[in-house]
């Protein structure tokens, strides 16, 4: 089986990098960018610089752009060409605990906490011990309905696995200048799914090979890329279980006020996506500026 890690930088080679470089059965595949130091290097994995991506295919590099995270699409198609079988996309400031990786829930029956979230969204952040706080991208109109009194146990199969992150949580820039949490979420929380569509990120996600030509990440929406993707990918089909917590984040700076202005698109069209894409996944589509659908066109010219 081949498993492979993508993720994208700016920096030299963190601590979260290094660790993810080393661990055995994982094929780490690195995709730099304009700001990455020229000496990149990995002890073991794969790093795809400027010029690779652009061999891989010239037009989707244009039609993504420089200076961004949605450089890793590129790190998703190399993952597609190593005949990966598991993808985790994960982020380089994610510290990996001890046993990341192992026992996946891909591909097999677990038992899960089942939540049915009577709403368009389900926030899976509000189920754990930290319920004041919310996930990015969830829909800021649902946050006084969450109501998670109806669940049961039951068993499930996941398509991704969204493990969750101890320290600085993936929560949105209103909820994080509100709160400014430290957090340790209680593994007991997990796993868990719901009935309905709910965010996940690309910060620390496995993902069955099967989805990959579905899932990208939209570029020129700001932070809503992963969170779209999250949503396309469900309105495809895709069940998710969020999985304990399986990293440390020790978040690289941010400026949230610039994070808050770049989530605006999601705060004023995450609730329609949602309802629109739980009937027709392609209607996401209607809510991406051009040159991200031609992008997603390009990208899926690769399956």
């Amino acid at each position: 089986m081949t498993n492979v890690i993508v993720t994208t930088t700016i920096n030299a080679p963190t601590k979260a990098v290094e660790l993810f470089d080393a661990l055995p059965g994982w094929e780490l595949v690195v995709i730099g960018d304009r700001k990455t130091p020229d000496d990149y290097r990995l002890q073991h994995g794969t790093y795809i610089g400027v010029a690779d991506q652009e061999k891989i295919d010239k037009e989707l590099s244009d039609l993504i752009g420089w200076n961004c995270i949605q450089r890793r699409n590129f790190g998703l198609l190399v993952a597609h060409q190593m005949g990966a079988e598991i993808v985790a996309v994960v982020d380089d400031d994610n510290i990996p605990y001890e046993g990341w990786g192992s026992d996946l829930l891909l591909g097999r029956e677990v038992e899960a906490t089942v939540y049915r979230a009577g709403l368009p969204a389900f926030d899976p952040v509000g189920a754990t011990n930290h319920p004041q706080l919310w996930h990015r991208g969830y829909p800021l109109q649902l946050l006084p309905r969450r109501d998670y009194s109806d669940s049961t146990r039951t068993m499930v199969r996941a398509d991704v696995q969204a493990d969750f992150w101890d320290g600085d949580p993936d929560i949105d820039a209103i909820c994080r200048m509100q709160f400014a949490p430290d957090c340790r979420f209680d593994p007991n929380c997990f796993p868990m799914a719901s009935d309905g569509i709910g965010p996940f990120n690309s910060q620390n996600t496995f993902l069955s090979a099967r989805w990959l030509s579905d899932y990208f990440l939209f570029p020129h929406v700001g932070r809503m890329d992963d969170i779209w993707a999250s949503y396309y990918l469900q309105g495809k089909g895709a069940r998710v279980v969020y999985g304990k917590p399986s990293v440390f984040q020790e978040r690289n700076p941010h400026d949230l006020v610039v994070d808050m202005k770049r989530e605006y698109l999601g705060y004023e069209n995450n609730l329609a996506i949602v309802e629109a894409v739980a009937d027709d996944p392609e209607a996401l589509l209607r809510f991406l500026p051009q040159e991200s659908q031609a992008a997603f066109d390009r990208y899926r010219s690769h399956f």
